[in-house]
């Protein structure tokens, strides 16, 4: 297995700080399946507004990445994340309050929007802050597996937070859920009160963002390729079996979060031992797969193994490139390298949503699938066109 359990200090910090990673990140994944039912049903609005509610959160997260790995880097990964933190709290808050003027759509979906806003930022300060603290403390040699194992602990909390938040929405109301998952934050907060921090880099010269990110945009580009299946999933996954009057519709984010998992405890390593790339081309072409199965689907149990296939090919792919982005730049630069790195598949997030409620409106909700298999190939294409370039010197 590819996360052997180890005596070593910094190995256990960071296991830890991907478990408290794993508990706070259900305060993100409990919105993604409820907020398109909340925004549809007690709202009564259309799937644009839908897809916009969930994206939302990812755009906010898009323009701030730059500023929680400035952050992460200037003043340390642990104060990037404890406000993260403190953000992920109060957006969960400000949902509460949405679920209470159901009365007022108008005014509800704007308090919504403020709310999937403020876990936005919350999740640009997080998400860097926890991949520089855990590299911090095991060292750039083995990103590869602190990036497998966030990405574990994030996908996970997915799976898990699917069938919960639907499950809190039944039984507690979108304002109830919304509270419960308001909790999850504060843990978090005192939970890493007991993991040490990392050095920061407050005086070291920084290049502009632009620069940053044009060392690494290619890379960007085939993970944000990739991100558009698991947005497509996360946004109208539900929507697709309610519409089918299939059952289980709950499970998508599961049958996802169990392959992506699965692929990331059993092949965790792959990236720091053959290379990221190699990884990726693999991953792209097995996502692909899984979109158009669900695509394809003419029963929910093909749909469910269309969305565990879109989990196994998803899994490898930001930690594989990741850790090619961790190897282009200094040090001092990782925490803004990551941060841009991650606002591509922010990009992925935060658009597909809109976009695909404007393309389910007119041609169904399979066909948001359909577009995801596209994204998938394309990513592929590039990642092989990066493959081929840093062949060619060696040959």
């Amino acid at each position: 297995m590819a996360f052997r359990s180890t005596p070593d200090p910094a190995q256990r910090r960071l296991l830890l700080l991907t478990a408290v990673l794993f508990v706070c990140y259900l305060c993100v994944a409990i919105p993604v399946p409820t907020v398109p039912v909340f925004v549809t049903g007690p709202l009564g609005l259309g799937n644009v507004w839908a897809g916009l509610g969930v994206g939302f959160g990812f755009l906010a997260t898009v323009v701030t990445r730059g500023y929680g790995g400035g952050l992460s880097d200037r003043r340390g990964p642990a104060v990037a994340v404890r406000r993260g933190l403190v953000l992920y709290l109060a957006g969960a808050l400000a949902s509460a309050v949405a679920g209470l003027m159901a009365g007022a759509p108008a005014a509800a979906f704007a308090v919504l929007l403020a709310g999937r806003l403020l876990v936005g930022l919350g999740e640009s300060l997080v998400g860097v802050g926890v991949v520089a603290w855990g590299v911090g403390l095991v060292g750039p040699a083995r990103a590869g597996r602190v990036l497998a194992l966030v990405g574990a602990a994030i996908y996970g909390a997915l799976a898990v937070g699917g069938p919960l938040g639907l499950l809190l929405l039944d039984r507690l109301g979108f304002a109830g859920a919304m509270a419960a998952s308001a909790l999850l934050p504060a843990l978090g907060l005192l939970a890493l009160r007991g993991i040490a921090g990392v050095p920061a880099h407050p005086d070291a010269e920084r290049p502009p963002f632009r620069s940053v990110i044009g060392r690494i945009w290619l890379h960007g580009a085939v993970v944000c390729l990739q991100g558009i299946g698991f947005a497509a999933i996360g946004a109208f996954f539900v929507l697709h079996f309610l519409r089918e009057n299939w059952s289980h519709a709950g499970l998508g984010l599961t049958a996802f979060g169990a392959g992506f998992v699965l692929v990331r405890v059993l092949c965790g390593h792959l990236p720091d031992r053959v290379g990221g790339l190699p990884v990726t081309i693999v991953s792209l072409a097995v996502e692909a797969a899984g979109q158009t199965l669900i695509w394809a689907a003419g029963d929910p149990a093909l749909a469910l193994g269309g969305a565990f296939l879109t989990g196994l090919g998803c899994s490898m792919v930001f930690p594989a490139m990741g850790r090619e982005v961790v190897h282009l730049v200094p040090p001092h630069l990782r925490g803004t390298a990551l941060g841009g790195y991650s606002a591509f598949q922010d990009v992925a997030y935060g658009l597909t949503g809109p976009l695909a409620g404007v393309l389910a409106d007119h041609a169904g909700y399979g066909s948001v699938f359909l577009v995801g298999a596209a994204a998938a190939a394309a990513g592929l294409v590039i990642a092989l066109g990066l493959y081929r370039t840093r062949r060619r010197p060696a040959a």
